[in-house]
């Protein structure tokens, strides 16, 4: 008794400890809504088929458990006699196929949207690196590499004795994070210069893989101010996950002044 009681006392404990752990405060069940206006569509996308999905479960399994139910063993029910159903047939092969039909329409239209870049107002091409990514600003001139951050870096190596959780988004920092203007059409054209490599930014619903010697396009417009991370999602060598991405949403204003200091060392430069 006094073992079980244990068992019971150690197992809460470990329940307990799990559940405060601050990994739970990000946890979800559901995918993320996201801030731009392809997310958004996605996760409306999602929910729909997830719904649909939900009542074919709840029609499915509730008739089994009706047939269970009704026609048990106990009940003496007697099986039906006969070979096929012409009725039936046609209607457990059209009514799935007008279902699937139904869900094609909008989940091709959301795609068709997905890979349209025209009518852009920013065009940036995403060049990655074994470990780093570099980011061109095609119309502005501005280039510049991103890796990660210094006090990261240093808490990542064996016997540093920094502790990771001292440093404020650990592995998920760099040192020059890409800006944006809020609300404008940012075109990416992505490719690598080493081995495949893979842009993703969960909160902008954008994961493009970056291909040496090809380009893959993608966008996205971002609808509210903040600061985005994501990170490398092609397994690119021994330093993989450490090619964070950071992306910095701003207004409009403060996106023309950090282009302006940005853009002078280069126009100094080319002088």
């Amino acid at each position: 008794m006094k073992r079980n009681t244990g068992v019971l006392a150690a197992a809460a404990t470990l329940l307990a400890a799990l559940f405060s752990s601050p990994a739970w405060s990000d946890w979800q069940l559901n995918m993320p809504v996201g801030v731009t206006t392809i997310s958004r569509e996605v996760y409306g996308l999602h929910m729909l088929i997830l719904w649909v999905c939900v009542v074919i479960s709840v029609l499915v399994y509730g008739a089994m458990v009706y047939a269970i139910v009704k026609f048990r063993k106990s009940k003496d029910a007697q099986p039906s006699r006969f070979t096929h159903n012409t009725k039936a047939e046609v209607l457990w092969t059209s009514i799935p196929a007008i279902i699937l039909i139904a869900m094609a329409i909008p989940a091709a239209e959301s795609l068709v949207r997905i890979e349209d870049t025209t009518e852009s107002s920013l065009t940036i091409k995403i060049t990655g690196y074994q470990w780093r990514w570099h980011y061109d600003y095609i119309d502005d001139g501005v280039q510049f590499f991103s890796s990660l951050d210094r006090e990261s870096n240093a808490a990542r190596r064996r016997g540093s004795g920094i502790d990771p959780e001292s440093v404020p988004n650990y592995l998920l920092e760099v040192d020059n994070p890409v800006v944006v203007p809020v609300d404008a059409k940012v075109r990416l054209l992505v490719t690598a210069g080493d081995v495949v490599h893979s842009w993703w930014v969960p909160d902008f619903a954008v994961k493009k893989d970056a291909i040496p010697g090809y380009i893959n396009e993608s966008w996205f417009q971002a609808t509210e101010e903040g600061t985005f991370r994501g990170q490398c999602a092609e397994l690119c060598g021994m330093d993989h996950g450490f090619m964070p991405i950071v992306v910095e949403v701003v207004s409009q204003e403060e996106y023309d002044e950090w282009l302006a200091e940005r853009a002078q060392p280069a126009l100094t430069l080319a002088e």
